[in-house]
C-alpha cells in the first residue's frame, strides 16, 4: 500500500533533495541522518522521521546509501514523472515564471501562458502565450492539472474559475485573495509582501 506523506513533510522534501543534489559528484555512498540534520540546521529525530516515511529506516551506523536516498526523495516529490503547468497573468512575474529553467529539476514544466491582454498574445521564453480563450481547450488537450495565477486580485477568481472549469486540479496563487474553489482542488497561496515583511521583524 502506497505510504500517505503528510502535507509538512512534503514541504521539507525540496530542502532535503537540494541538499542531497548539492552532494553530486562527490565520493559520499552514505549519508547519515545526523550529517542531514547538522546541514540544514533541524533535529535528527525530525530528519529521522521525515525520512522514514519516503524510504524506511537508515541502516545503523551507516545511514542511507545516497544514490538510493536521492531516488525515493524524487519519487516521493514526483520529479520523475513529467507534469505540465500553465500560468495565466504574463506581467513581469509571470514572465519570470515562463523563463526559469529549474522547475524541470522537480519534474515540473510549464509550458504555456494565457493572458487576457491581446497585445501580450507572443512568445517568452521559447513558450507560446495564449489568449483566455484558449484556456480551456489547451487544458484538456494537453492534459492540464496544475495553474499558476499571477493577476491582479480583481481578476484572480474568475481565473480561478476558469481553471476548474477547464479541469485544473491544483492552483500556486500570487493573488493577495482567497480564492473560492471545489474542494477537490488544491491552493498553495504565496503573499511574497508579507513574506519579506517577516524578515523585516527585529532587524
Amino acid at each position: 500500500m502506497e505510504k500517505i506523506i503528510p502535507k509538512t513533510v512534503l514541504e521539507r522534501l525540496p530542502t532535503y533533495m537540494h541538499y542531497l543534489k548539492s552532494l553530486a559528484g562527490t565520493d559520499v555512498e552514505t549519508i547519515s541522518s545526523a550529517t542531514i540534520a547538522r546541514a540544514l540546521d533541524l533535529g535528527e529525530v525530525q530528519v529521522r522521521k521525515d525520512l522514514a516515511l519516503v524510504c524506511g529506516a537508515g541502516k545503523p551506523k551507516v545511514g542511507y546509501e545516497y544514490e538510493q536516498l536521492v531516488s525515493d526523495v524524487e519519487d516521493a516529490l514526483g520529479c520523475k514523472t513529467e507534469t505540465k503547468v500553465i500560468i495565466v497573468g504574463t506581467g513581469r512575474l509571470g514572465r519570470a515564471f515562463l523563463s526559469y529553467e529549474h522547475f524541470d529539476e522537480y519534474g515540473l514544466y510549464i509550458t504555456a501562458g494565457f493572458d487576457a491582454d491581446a497585445d501580450k498574445v507572443w512568445e517568452c521564453g521559447g513558450k507560446h502565450i495564449y489568449a483566455m480563450s484558449e484556456l480551456k481547450n489547451y487544458c484538456k488537450e494537453n492534459g492540464i492539472k496544475i495553474g499558476i495565477i499571477t493577476v491582479p486580485k480583481t481578476s484572480a477568481q474568475e481565473v480561478a474559475d476558469q481553471m476548474v472549469d477547464a479541469g485544473i486540479k491544483a492552483i500556486w496563487n500570487f493573488a493577495p485573495i482567497k480564492l473560492n474553489v471545489p474542494e477537490s482542488v488544491k491552493v498553495k497561496n504565496e503573499n511574497m509582501a508579507g513574506s519579506l515583511a517577516i524578515l523585516s521583524v527585529g532587524i
